[in-house]
């Protein structure tokens, strides 16, 4: 994990080092978990308000466990990423936006790619 030394973070990167968190492990993390997973830099409430946040948009699911509550991701890391491209795409022209991301592609990922449409994108994701 990044170390914060004093620099204010935003909420969606702190939404995203919570996630990071979760997908670093296969079993829900408690809020003081997730604030130890982080450097414990952030306070308990902080990282609690963060959890909440992430609940009400569906990307953690609650885990009761008596009074206190664990946390794991509603999804994994490559369907989340592929649900924000979707989002960032609605709106914009679909073909040039894939010619874009196409471009930045090294070979390796390319070749990756061309196997996965030449299958109809029916090959396993990694976990």
């Amino acid at each position: 994990m990044t170390v914060n030394h004093g620099r204010r973070r935003g909420a969606g990167e702190l939404e995203s080092e919570v996630l990071a968190a979760l997908w670093a492990t296969d079993r829900p993390l408690t809020p003081a978990d997730i604030q130890a997973a982080l450097g414990g830099d952030l306070a308990y409430n902080t990282v609690h308000t963060i959890l909440k946040r992430l609940w009400d948009k569906d990307l953690v699911i609650r885990d009761a466990q008596g009074r206190r509550g664990a946390y794991r991701p509603a999804m994994g890391a490559a369907a989340f990423t592929a649900e924000q491209m979707h989002e960032l795409m609605e709106g914009a022209d679909p073909l040039a936006v894939l010619q874009q991301f196409v471009s930045r592609l090294d070979p390796g990922e390319e070749q990756a790619l061309r196997h996965l449409l030449d299958d109809g994108g029916r090959r396993e994701a990694a976990p």
